[in-house]
């Protein structure tokens, strides 16, 4: 069973920054995209970041040029670098496979919260 960990959230000053870490398991993980998944009080999950298995990057326009998604394939880790948070980032953020077709169970996340 795939078993998604993320953690490095918390709370923050507008402005600030945050990385986010998200640890897989193997064969999941080295056999597919993945993604950043954010998800805001009372909104639908969002898919905000993907990194392909060899490192080509895209990003919503939304967090363009603050975020920076990548993978550590040795350690079977992807991380996302927030930098210039607002406050509108505050979400309970989620790792997962970037294609909905690959997704698996959605781990317990990591709240980030921007608020001065």
């Amino acid at each position: 069973q795939v078993q998604l960990v993320e953690s490095g959230g918390g709370l923050v000053q507008p402005g600030g920054s945050l990385r986010l870490s998200c640890a897989a398991s193997g064969r999941f993980f080295s056999i597919n995209a993945m993604g950043w998944y954010r998800q805001a009080p009372g909104k639908k999950r969002e898919l905000v970041a993907t990194i392909s298995t060899g490192g080509n990057t895209n990003y919503v326009d939304s967090v363009k040029g603050r975020f920076t998604i990548s993978r550590d394939n040795a350690k079977n880790t992807v991380y996302l670098q927030m930098n210039s948070l607002k406050p509108e980032d505050t979400a309970v953020y989620y790792c997962n496979a970037a294609y909905s077709w690959s997704l698996v169970g959605w781990g317990q996340g990591t709240q980030v919260t921007v608020s001065s």
